[in-house]
C-alpha cells in the first residue's frame, strides 16, 4: 500500500514539475505569484546610426555601473523581485548626441499580468534612436515606449 502511494506522489509531483516548467517558458507562468521569482533583463544596442552606447543601469539599492555597449551587442543582469513587487530598474543610455533615461524594469508594467505588455521573466530590450521596445517571446510586434528623458 505505501509503495502505490509513494508512486502516486512521485507521479503528481512530476507531472507538477512538467507543468510548472512548461508555463514558465518565455515569462508565462501558470504561478505568477511566486515570490522571488527570478528575472533576467536584457539590453540590446539597436541604434540605427550603428554608435556604440554607455549605459548605467540602478535600482533604490543596487547600483550596475557603467557598461560600453557597440552595435548589436547586449549587457544583462539578473536579480529576484521583492516581496512587495516593487523593483524598478532606471537606465540611462548615452550615445553620441544623446542621453536618454528608461526604466528598463518597473514590476508594474513588466510583472504584472494585467498590464498591457504582461510579465516577463527574460525581459528583453533593444534599444534605439525612437526608445526602448521590450521583445516578445512569441515573436509578435514588440511593445515599444517613448524615453522617459
Amino acid at each position: 500500500m505505501a509503495s502505490s502511494t509513494n508512486r502516486h506522489f512521485i507521479f503528481v509531483l512530476i507531472t507538477f514539475i512538467i507543468i510548472l516548467t512548461t508555463s514558465l517558458s518565455c515569462g508565462h507562468s501558470i504561478v505568477g505569484d511566486i515570490l522571488f521569482l527570478p528575472k533576467h533583463v536584457v539590453i540590446t544596442n539597436k541604434l540605427v546610426t550603428r554608435e556604440g552606447m554607455v549605459l548605467h543601469c540602478r535600482n533604490k539599492g543596487k547600483d550596475l555601473g557603467f557598461k560600453a555597449i557597440l552595435a548589436d551587442e547586449s549587457f544583462d543582469f539578473r536579480f529576484h523581485l521583492n516581496i512587495r513587487r516593487t523593483a524598478v530598474y532606471t537606465c540611462t543610455f548615452s550615445w553620441p548626441g544623446n542621453v536618454k533615461k528608461f526604466d528598463i524594469f518597473r514590476a508594474d508594467r513588466d510583472d504584472n499580468p494585467k498590464s498591457t505588455c504582461g510579465v516577463c521573466r527574460e525581459c528583453i530590450w533593444y534599444i534605439s534612436e525612437p526608445g526602448p521596445c521590450r521583445i516578445k517571446c512569441d515573436g509578435g510586434s514588440p511593445y515599444c515606449f517613448p524615453w522617459a528623458s
